[in-house]
C-alpha cells in the first residue's frame, strides 16, 4: 500500500513539474515572441502609390518625388500652417477630415506622412518616425514660418509630442487626439500578464517629452475609448504645465469620437491654440 501511494505521488509531482514546464516555457515564447514581432502590434501601415493618395483638393507635399504628406490650401490666405501626425493604422491620405475641420479656419493643413507609410520607404520605430517629424515640421516652418500648429492623433499624439518638444521654438499650440501619457501603460492594460516595461523598444513617453513645453496644449480624451483608455490621456494631462486645457468627448471610442466635434469646438480650440498668434 505504501509503495503504490508513493509510485502514485511521484508520478503526480512529476506531471506537475511537467506542467509547471511546460507554462512556463509558453510563458518565455510568448514573451520571446512579442519581444520579437512587436512592430507588427504597435504599426500597421498601408500601402498607397502618390496618385492614390492625391484627391479631394490634396497635393503632394512638398513635391511628387520628395513625398512627405499631403497638402491643402485654404481658399483665403492662410492665418497658420497645421502638421497633422496621424494613427497607426492606414496612411495620410485617410485623414481627409481634418482637412475639413481646419481649413474652413483658414488654416493650411500638412496631412504628414510617416516612413513605411503610403508611397514612402524607410522602416517604422520611434526615433525613424520621431526623427522624420522633426524634419516634417522644420521643412513647413522655413517655408511657411508661423503659426504652426501640431495635431498628433493616438500613436501620431507620441510622435507630435517628442518631435514638438525637439522643436520647440518653432511651435505654436499642440492639439492631442486620445494620447497616452507612456506607451508602456497602455501595453500593460492590454497585456497584463506580460513584462512589457522589459519588453517594450519604443517608449513614447509624452510626460517626459512635454515636460515645460510651456505651449498651448490641448489634450481630447474619448470617455470609451477601449483602445487607449481615457485614463492615460488624462494622467497625460495631469503631469502638463500651463497653458493646457482638457476635452473629454463622453460617449466617443477611439475610432468615433471625430464624428462629435463641431464647428464650434474646433473654432474654440483653434482659438487656445493660436493664442495671441490669433
Amino acid at each position: 500500500m505504501y509503495t503504490t501511494c508513493s509510485k502514485g505521488i511521484g508520478r503526480s509531482a512529476a506531471t506537475l513539474r511537467r506542467g509547471l514546464l511546460g507554462a512556463l516555457l509558453a510563458y518565455l515564447l510568448t514573451c520571446t515572441g512579442i519581444a520579437m514581432f512587436q512592430d507588427h502590434l504597435l504599426y500597421y501601415p498601408d500601402r498607397a502609390t502618390v496618385a492614390e493618395m492625391v484627391s479631394g483638393g490634396l497635393a503632394p507635399w512638398p513635391s511628387a518625388t520628395d513625398f512627405r504628406g499631403l497638402l491643402a490650401e485654404p481658399t483665403a490666405p492662410a492665418r497658420g500652417t497645421a502638421i497633422v501626425f496621424h494613427g497607426n493604422a492606414g496612411h495620410a491620405g485617410h485623414r481627409q477630415f481634418y482637412v475639413d475641420a481646419l481649413s474652413r479656419h483658414g488654416l493650411r493643413v500638412i496631412l504628414a506622412e510617416y516612413p513605411a507609410y503610403g508611397p514612402r520607404s524607410g522602416q517604422v520605430g520611434e526615433e525613424n518616425l520621431v526623427t522624420d517629424a522633426e524634419q516634417t515640421i522644420a521643412l513647413a516652418h522655413g517655408r511657411y514660418g508661423g503659426p504652426l500648429l501640431i495635431i498628433g492623433e493616438s500613436l501620431g499624439a507620441g510622435v507630435a509630442a517628442a518631435a514638438s518638444a525637439r522643436a520647440r521654438a518653432t511651435i505654436t499650440g499642440l492639439l492631442l487626439f486620445t494620447p497616452w501619457d507612456r506607451l508602456e501603460h497602455v501595453a500593460s492594460h492590454h497585456y497584463p500578464l506580460l513584462p512589457v516595461r522589459w519588453l517594450l523598444r519604443d517608449r513614447y513617453d509624452s510626460t517626459t517629452h512635454l515636460a515645460g513645453f510651456g505651449r498651448p496644449i490641448l489634450v481630447v480624451i474619448a470617455g470609451d475609448d477601449r483602445i487607449v483608455p481615457a485614463r492615460f490621456g488624462r494622467a497625460l494631462y495631469d503631469a502638463l504645465g500651463e497653458p493646457r486645457r482638457l476635452s473629454v468627448i463622453e460617449g466617443a471610442g477611439h475610432n468615433d469620437w471625430f464624428d462629435a466635434l463641431d464647428d464650434a469646438w474646433w473654432d474654440q480650440a483653434v482659438a487656445f491654440l493660436l493664442g495671441s498668434s490669433r
